[in-house]
């Protein structure tokens, strides 16, 4: 079994796209866009088209998600009727899904750092137990 069921799927010949709406089982406040986007492209095999996520919504009590989805074939298309609030979203959501698959800097220059600051606090214990059995 699927976890994309459709809902809607509709092919909007006026605006020039392909609006499909479907519901996602099981994945209720874990699935992200661009996650969902993957999968709509996955399932619809839409390779080389623009799917982008218009609206998703949890259902109260149940693990599942409805989705809509336009799909274009030009993305010029797309960037003249929807709202460009959405791509800035969706940049930005891409740039920290590239930020968390970057490899992570070492903290190598960090812990140099500190353990300069160690040995002398080291010295100042010693100094100080010295003058106690003074």
């Amino acid at each position: 079994m699927s976890m994309i069921e459709t809902v809607n799927d509709v092919n909007n010949s006026f605006l020039s796209r392909r609006e499909i709406t479907c519901t996602f089982a099981g994945i209720g406040g874990k699935l992200k866009k661009l996650d969902a986007v993957d999968m709509v492209k996955k399932q619809f095999k839409l390779d080389g088209k623009i799917v982008i996520p218009i609206n998703m919504k949890n259902q109260t009590g149940r693990p599942s998600i409805t989705g809509t989805f336009y799909v274009y074939d030009d993305e010029n298309l797309a960037k003249r009727q929807i709202n460009p609030v959405i791509f800035k979203r969706l940049e930005k959501a891409k740039a920290e899904k590239e930020k968390l698959e970057a490899p992570a800097v070492e903290e190598k220059p960090a812990e140099t750092k500190e353990a300069p600051e160690s040995k002398p606090l080291e010295k100042k214990k010693e100094s100080k137990h010295a003058e106690e059995k003074s």
